[in-house]
């Protein structure tokens, strides 16, 4: 586990500047609180994200706004915290696995990962781009055929989808520079450092690649083209 002290210190500064300036202690049931989100491993990023989604939701809000405590933010540290869980695929003992969100329609999927894929705004390498391209050419047929295909057909496609979507992590990762790889793996690891022993060695490498994936897709804007 993380050291609790730490992790409550860098949260309340980062809400200290996403409420510009004020600070608002982080002290009794809040500071409670807290050291539960650090006792179950939710990762200090993952918290920051929350609190940056409550605040977004706020700020779309007309009228004056009162400054944001940690607690106004569980609810959406809490749900990314299971979103995370479930990428990186940990399940806590003695816990259920949390329920998956309704996934969209297989024919949606597809239009979305296209649309990400051609919208992507910083190029990479000459041989990455035409991985891109390449991706783009194979998933536009799918996305045609996934608006009728049932059956055989759609598993066929969600099979490919998986192979795809291996393709370009493998891509994207050979891609990236030394130093990036570096700062993606020690960043990973900060991710799982709050759950410690509680993982087998084996669970903690899948976690720890899984960890990385997501970390990869995300610096580099890349959606996920497996479904489910």
């Amino acid at each position: 586990m993380p050291d609790v002290s730490e992790y409550c210190r860098q949260l309340e500064t980062y809400l200290c500047q996403k409420n510009g300036g004020h600070l608002i202690r982080i002290v009794g049931p809040a500071f409670d609180r807290v050291c539960g989100w650090a006792e179950q491993g939710v990762p200090l990023k993952v918290a920051c994200r929350g609190i940056d989604r409550y605040c977004e939701r706020q700020q779309a809000k007309s009228g004056r706004r009162r400054p944001v405590r940690i607690e106004f933010c569980e609810h959406d540290i809490l749900a990314l915290f299971d979103d995370w869980r479930r990428a990186v695929g940990i399940v806590q003992t003695g816990t259920a696995e949390p329920p998956a969100a309704r996934k969209p329609a297989l024919a949606s999927h597809l239009e979305r990962v296209v649309a990400r894929l051609a919208g992507r705004r910083t190029a990479r390498s000459a041989a990455f781009e035409r991985e891109i391209e390449r991706l783009i050419a194979a998933l536009d047929p799918l996305a045609a055929d996934a608006r009728h295909a049932r059956g055989e057909a759609r598993a066929a496609i969600v099979e490919r989808l998986a192979e795809l979507d291996a393709q370009l992590m493998a891509a994207a990762i050979a891609d990236l520079d030394r130093a990036a790889t570096s700062n993606l793996e020690r960043e990973a690891h900060e991710e799982l450092a709050g759950f410690g022993a509680r993982l087998s060695p084996d669970a903690r490498a899948e976690a720890m690649r899984a960890a990385f994936e997501r970390l990869v897709r995300e610096s580099l804007s890349l959606p996920t083209v497996r479904y489910g």
